[in-house]
């Protein structure tokens, strides 16, 4: 069962800082540990400004550049110099802005074909730096998986209802949700096999749906956030005062 912790932080603002702050403490905490620290990115709306931190110096000489690998947790099957692409969101948010080697960069293909493009980044985790962290021989370890919540309830790109939920021989899937398009995926095990899992959730508009997460019946296939709980890692959920306002105690 995962070490479950939720902070409710007065604003957007609070939020991204405490986001950036995790990650430099898990980034300083790996490179301590061993040769790599793994990071799985989302996108969306409330991590952008986590992001755009990551690039300031207050936050940058902090962390380790040149031992940092950077996955991706999901990707839209677009470009990468696509709006809708999930890469050129961290690009031109901090990547292009800090010393990280070019190879340490592994985005998803969504401009390929997507289940070749599940296939292929499926091989890339099982290669070192994901696969050398592993205490498991069938698991990659991440160190830090970065997560967005939707109103309806799903996370990454694993949406209610849809196939990729019930995988569990796969690290990677091609996936697609009511409307959204073709997106790839990592899977429920890759995720929950990682060292820590932050949430970052902000705005009134995913109250109710933080609610039915945290303190609503049980039932993943419905609201796939509920699926994530890291079978030997943490799970921090990082809200502002808007996003927990229908959490108990807090109407």
């Amino acid at each position: 069962m995962a070490a479950l912790s939720i902070e409710v932080l007065p604003d957007a603002e609070a939020v991204a800082r405490r986001g950036a702050d995790l990650f430099a403490l898990a980034a300083q905490e790996a490179a301590a540990a061993r040769p790599a620290f793994s990071a799985a990115l989302s996108g969306g709306h409330a991590p952008r400004p986590l992001y755009a931190l990551l690039a300031r110096q207050q936050f940058a000489q902090k962390i380790p550049w040149r031992r940092v690998h950077l996955y991706w947790a999901d990707e839209r099957c677009v470009a990468p110099d696509s709006q809708d692409s999930n890469y050129r969101l961290a690009h031109e948010a901090f990547i292009r802005h800090v010393p990280i080697p070019d190879d340490n960069v592994h985005r998803m293909r969504g401009e390929d074909d997507p289940e070749e493009a599940a296939t292929a980044y499926e091989r890339l985790l099982l290669q070192p730096p994901a696969r050398a962290a592993s205490s498991q021989a069938d698991l990659p370890v991440i160190d830090f998986v970065l997560l967005g919540l939707g109103a309806d309830g799903h996370t990454a790109s694993l949406f209610a209802h849809s196939p990729a939920l019930a995988v569990e021989d796969r690290l990677v899937v091609a996936n697609e949700g009511v409307g959204t398009g073709p997106r790839l995926t990592l899977t429920y095990p890759v995720v929950n096999a990682a060292r820590r899992v932050v949430f970052v959730v902000t705005g009134t508009a995913k109250a109710g749906m933080v609610a039915e997460v945290l303190e609503g019946l049980r039932v993943p296939e419905a609201i796939p956030a509920q699926g994530v709980a890291p079978v030997h890692g943490t799970l921090t959920w990082l809200l502002d005062e808007a996003a927990a306002g229908e959490l108990s105690g807090r109407g």
